[in-house]
């Protein structure tokens, strides 16, 4: 479909700033995040050829996963750890891919920024947004990765 192609570049854009940004910042702006979930919502059910409620399901599953996470970790901890820019991502993740893609999502992002703190951070603190962000690209690109078929 050719109004694929210039959504998949818009999309790919977006992701990188965020990767950028949270890893120079450790913040994800909601100038993007925010957006980027409306945008997900609007134009990947009809390129994907999925209904709009698997798509709804997923930001709103995503957003409350990963703020639920990050409130039981400041909660015990006392710091954040996982922050609602992480959450609106994750989101993100859920309206462009649709609820059944986020395990594949998380699996994705966990086991890239788990390799990279285990190899290159060794201790220091982890900005987990570029993960998300990638893997929310590999899985538009390559939907059969998330093990979930599009129509």
């Amino acid at each position: 479909m050719a109004a694929a192609v210039p959504v998949t570049v818009a999309l790919l854009g977006v992701l990188a700033a965020v990767a950028v940004i949270d890893l120079r910042s450790f913040r994800i702006p909601d100038v993007l995040s925010l957006p980027l979930i409306a945008a997900g919502l609007m134009l990947a059910p009809p390129l994907r050829g999925t209904g709009l409620s698997d798509h709804m399901i997923g930001a709103a599953v995503g957003y409350a996963l990963f703020a639920a996470i990050g409130a039981v970790h400041f909660r015990r901890r006392g710091v954040e750890g996982l922050g609602l820019g992480d959450a609106k991502l994750f989101a993100a993740g859920g309206a462009w891919l649709g609820w059944q893609a986020l395990p594949a999502l998380l699996l994705v992002a966990s086991v890239g920024g788990l390799v990279f703190a285990l190899t290159l951070r060794r201790g220091k603190a982890l900005a987990f947004g570029p993960w998300l962000a990638l893997g929310i690209a590999l899985l538009w690109l390559w939907p059969g990765l998330a093990g979930v078929p599009f129509g």
